[in-house]
């Protein structure tokens, strides 16, 4: 007599099974190997940020000295007129709107429109280089008026130390994805992804996936200013 169930083969037991079932298709739990991996890299990030925040915050609270006043310290002088977190206010919205064009990139993507998705990862990297050009002048500013590592000349010394370790550490990020997303559309538009080539940044086989992995860290990565904004400038 036939048997009505279903013909599944058995699932393979101990190191065997495990290595084919994490590199069968490159797919984990359904998900792409690249998305996954990008996913821990960014919570192993989101740990390092949190320690440097919460470290800000425990030194800021514990120190005898005054800190400085953000709304001071970070003011842009225009026509005479002292505008507190003028610069900062304008490097923010330009960073927040470039997660816009990069979530309409990857929505392109997979409409495997190649023209449409090149042309706003290229203004996805012009906005974040402009911040990171925004970033470099903040710092050229604050250099020029004696704020160190070890001093500033506004009270507590340590302030110095805190706003180059988080705000380059960040702007090391932003200037890293710049760099990727600038790659990425130069594959797009050579058309790697439609035709699935391997290559840096696509693996062995190419797709569309790459751009939103991508654009996962990049919304990360503006995620985390929101953060530095609200602890750093406004407190």
């Amino acid at each position: 007599m036939a048997s009505n169930e279903p013909n599944v083969s058995s699932p393979r037991q101990g190191a065997p099974g495990f290595i084919h079932d994490w590199s069968a298709e490159r797919r984990v739990f359904n998900v792409p190997w690249g998305k996954a991996m990008m996913w821990l890299f960014i919570l192993s990030d989101v740990f390092i940020f949190a320690c440097f925040l919460v470290g800000y915050m425990v030194l800021r609270m514990s120190t005898v000295e005054p800190w400085p006043d953000a709304s001071e310290v970070f003011a842009l002088t225009i026509a005479g007129q002292s505008i507190p977190l003028l610069l900062i206010a304008i490097m923010t919205f330009i960073l927040i709107s470039s997660s816009g064009t990069m979530a309409l990139a990857v929505k392109y993507g997979y409409a495997n429109d190649r023209r449409k998705t090149a042309v706003l990862l290229l203004i996805t990297a012009l906005l974040g280089a402009s911040f990171v050009g925004m970033q470099a002048f903040e710092w050229a500013i604050l250099i020029g008026e004696g704020v160190r590592p070890w001093e500033n000349p506004w009270g507590a010394a340590q302030f110095g130390a805190v706003f180059f370790l988080i705000t380059g550490f960040h702007g090391t990020h932003v200037t890293i994805g710049v760099i990727f997303i600038v790659i990425m559309a130069v594959k797009v538009m050579r058309g790697s992804l439609d035709g699935q080539r391997p290559g840096f940044l696509t693996g062995r086989k190419g797709n569309y996936g790459m751009v939103e992995s991508l654009g996962l860290y990049w919304h990360f990565v503006d995620l985390v200013w929101v953060f530095i904004f609200a602890f750093f400038y406004l407190w």
